[in-house]
């Protein structure tokens, strides 16, 4: 009876394996086996090609100081050392008792020093000593760049490094303006924007092209809680609407910061009326003191006046004084733009050569 019980026993647990797996014995799961080196490559057009080429490229920043602490990401620029970033990235460090951590592709370390900033541009270098081996990222150019083209954003969303999101360029040409808030500048953008998704921490990361060339500098989200444009976002996350520094504007200042230390505004010498809610920027307030068009800048000299409301730039429509900033600074000191502006009813049309910021 025993023995009957034991062999009972040990039949139905085989029958119940067998009725489970099919059969008796272990079962082995196919699968492919690994890739030999060589045969692993991705075509370079893809994501994961240009996240190969571009990622050895990619730093990302960890600053601390008396204004608190932030995590951002950066680009090498050169072989030089010189890092590209966002200013509102390193501001903590502004105060002289900095830390700028900077790492790189593969988890090496190196203290950075911070050699220009331009909030005004939202931008800033930094610069790492004693490093070698850098892979500087090649630059395309912005005025290339067309609705719908596919891009690649690098960062370290949330500080979780070297992430790669892709989307395309959703948009040109959009005025974002962010900052000015317990004293900081404010920054004035005419940002790509990219549904690639970005994230607190994307900031200062590069946005590349099918080629893995840089056209933009990752800068700010617009969070679905918040109703305007944030440097790196605020706790909310990605919802698509995503702002990058077009790379020929970052460009333009990095070699401005790196050779003289500080980056030249483009100007055309008025003072705007922040109270006018009409269509446009209007020159000047009423009532003001002093005149609002300086005497002898472009505008002066192109017969700009109080009161004037300018409408476009070089045929772009302005709908408000950020917008002109945005649309200005979005050229060189020493361009030449024709603006629109109504005077007492009447269109008129005036040319001028763009001022600098540095002239005084």
């Amino acid at each position: 009876i025993v023995l009957a019980l034991v062999a009972g026993g040990i039949g139905g647990a085989v029958g119940a394996y067998a009725e489970r797996h099919g059969e008796v014995g272990d079962v082995t799961l196919p699968q492919a086996p690994a890739e030999k080196e060589g045969k692993n490559a991705r075509a370079p057009g893809s994501i994961a090609g240009i996240a190969e080429r571009a990622l050895p490229g990619v730093v990302t920043l960890h600053v601390s100081g008396g204004g608190g602490e932030a995590t951002g990401t950066g680009f090498v620029l050169d072989e030089r050392g010189h890092i590209l970033t966002n200013n509102h990235v390193i501001e903590p460090a502004q105060d002289g008792s900095d830390s700028v951590e900077v790492t790189f592709h593969g988890g090496r370390t190196a203290k950075g020093e911070v050699i220009g900033t331009d909030g005004g541009y939202d931008l800033a270098v930094v610069k790492v000593t004693g490093v070698s081996g850098l892979k500087p990222l090649p630059l395309g150019n912005s005025d290339s760049v067309r609705v719908g083209d596919p891009v690649v954003a690098i960062g370290a969303p949330f500080d979780l490094e070297e992430t790669v999101t892709s989307g395309i360029i959703s948009a040109k040409e959009r005025p974002i303006t962010a900052g000015g808030e317990q004293g900081s500048e404010t920054s004035y953008v005419d940002a790509l924007q990219t549904d690639a998704p970005i994230n607190p921490g994307n900031s200062g990361g590069p946005l590349v092209d099918s080629q893995g060339r840089v056209v933009g500098i990752n800068s700010a989200i617009k969070a679905a809680d918040d109703s305007s444009g944030i440097p790196g976002g605020d706790e909310g996350g990605s919802i698509g609407l995503g702002f990058a520094i077009p790379v020929n504007q970052g460009k333009r200042v990095a070699e401005e910061l790196i050779n003289d230390g500080r980056a030249t505004h483009p100007v055309i010498g008025v003072t705007l009326d922040t109270e006018f809610d009409g269509d446009g920027a209007r020159v000047g307030s009423q009532g003001g003191g002093g005149d609002p068009v300086i005497s002898g800048s472009p505008a002066d000299e192109a017969g700009i006046k109080r009161g004037d409301v300018i409408t476009e730039v070089e045929g772009d429509r302005v709908h408000s004084g950020e917008e002109l900033i945005v649309k200005i600074r979005s050229h060189r000191p020493g361009d030449r733009l024709s603006l629109t502006l109504e005077r007492d009813g009447e269109e008129r049309t005036v040319r001028l050569r763009l001022g600098s910021s540095a002239d005084g």
